[in-house]
């Protein structure tokens, strides 16, 4: 069996070998077979929203080929009675297939575990949105006492992704809200996070949501709503003979001078600093005319 990689041990200490697969009169720790009704779902799942016809798909492939990979459950508080910690997809398209009872494999598991282990199966599948993720990543870090750094390491992402998508969290629930139906990104979200109000924030998002704006054009927005002058196109370079014209007056007046050709004619700008400067300026030039 090939070794999942990155996300220390992962499910690759939950998930079972071949011969795991024994049936209910196997050894513990092996597959054996449990009542829906005797499952309840993981209090700590980060995941909250699941896509109805994804699931309506999923729970037909169940009714005709069965569930192939077994849930993975630990004891509840109650005897008889367990807690998913992972396989929720698995858990409610059973239900919606009208299954009766489900193989899993028993595992023991702290409540730190109940959140890492949901976690890891969420981001190894991709199945997590970037709020949904962030509310996980805050349990482990406020409730559990873990560094941003032992999150990422936990989850196989960089800390500056763990921090960042943290961030999310503080944006406005307008903000949010809008993040979880999809209607803008994580990078839109992001860079709304570079405003320091969350009225400007919700300002922000209405605009990117009635002009449909980019990621890049959101940013561009941030910056005028920040007072952030854009940056100015880097002049490009005047011919030799112009650069050579500019320099000689620059000496002959004394002060700074500017010369921008267009396609016919152009423009000379001299600089001044001062009203004594400027009637240096003028006698200087006025002489040099007569």
């Amino acid at each position: 069996m090939t070794k999942r990689s990155g996300l220390g041990r992962g499910l690759d200490a939950l998930i079972p070998s071949e011969e795991d697969f024994v049936g209910p009169a196997g050894p513990p720790g092996g597959v054996t077979q449990l009542e829906v009704s005797v499952i309840t779902p993981n209090p700590r799942q980060p995941r909250v929203r699941f896509d109805p016809a994804e699931l309506a798909e999923l729970a037909a492939s169940i009714r005709e080929h069965g569930i192939l990979q077994p849930l993975i459950v630990t004891q509840g508080e109650q005897p008889g009675q367990y807690t998913l910690i992972a396989g929720e997809r698995r858990l409610l398209a059973a239900r919606q297939a009208a299954l009766d009872s489900v193989p899993v494999i028993v595992r023991e598991a702290t409540q730190q575990e109940l959140v890492e282990l949901a976690l890891i199966e969420n981001v190894q599948r991709a199945d997590l949105g970037p709020l949904e993720a962030a509310e996980a990543y805050r349990q482990l870090v406020e409730d559990f006492g873990l560094s941003h750094e032992a999150v990422a390491e936990r989850v196989g992402k960089s800390r500056v992704s763990v921090t960042n998508t943290l961030r999310l969290l503080k944006l406005p629930a307008m903000v949010k809200e809008a993040i979880a139906e999809e209607r803008i990104t994580e990078g839109h979200a992001r860079t709304l996070l570079a405003l320091t109000t969350p009225q400007a924030q919700v300002a922000a998002l209405q605009s990117i949501l009635k002009n449909d704006l980019n990621v890049r054009q959101t940013e561009e927005l941030v910056r005028r709503l920040s007072g952030e002058r854009p940056p100015h196109p880097p002049k490009i370079g005047l011919p030799p003979e112009l650069a050579a014209l500019e320099d000689r007056l620059r000496h002959r007046l004394g002060t700074k001078v500017s010369l921008n050709p267009t396609r016919k004619g152009g423009t000379l700008v001299i600089h001044y600093y001062s009203d004594e400067e400027l009637d240096a300026l003028v006698e200087r030039i006025a002489a040099g005319g007569e």
